[in-house]
């Protein structure tokens, strides 16, 4: 196994009605699994509907992408784990300009270093 990187980006000041559409979400987090090269095995999103956000999860071979979204707020929480520094970028790069988000802040976090 080589070691992977775990990027969780926020995003703050997100266009509202995006954080509450899960079709536009799941096509987001798909092209920037895509995007990235990424194997998509699977999917999940729930709607929490009216003024509620959305939660979902793309299952990858190579480990996932999720969001949790909180329209109140204006606010998105992406985890990614996935191979690779350049692909972890792109899935950054799509889902900030995506959600149009006036701030973001991005925290990449190596695992399985020590098994490389």
């Amino acid at each position: 196994m080589q070691s992977e990187n775990h990027g969780l980006l926020d995003l703050y000041g997100c266009h509202v009605e995006a954080l509450k559409d899960e079709g536009c979400l799941k096509g987001w987090l798909t092209e920037a699994a895509q995007a990235a090269g990424a194997t998509i095995l699977g999917s999940h999103f729930h709607s929490f509907g009216g003024e509620g956000g959305v939660t979902g999860v793309l299952l990858l071979a190579e480990s996932h992408i999720s969001i949790h979204t909180w329209p109140e707020h204006g606010f998105a929480a992406v985890d990614a784990f996935i191979c690779g520094s350049s692909e972890l970028e792109t899935v950054r790069r799509i889902l900030q300009k995506a959600l149009q988000a006036t701030h973001s802040e991005w925290t990449v976090q190596r695992r399985g270093s020590r098994l490389a």
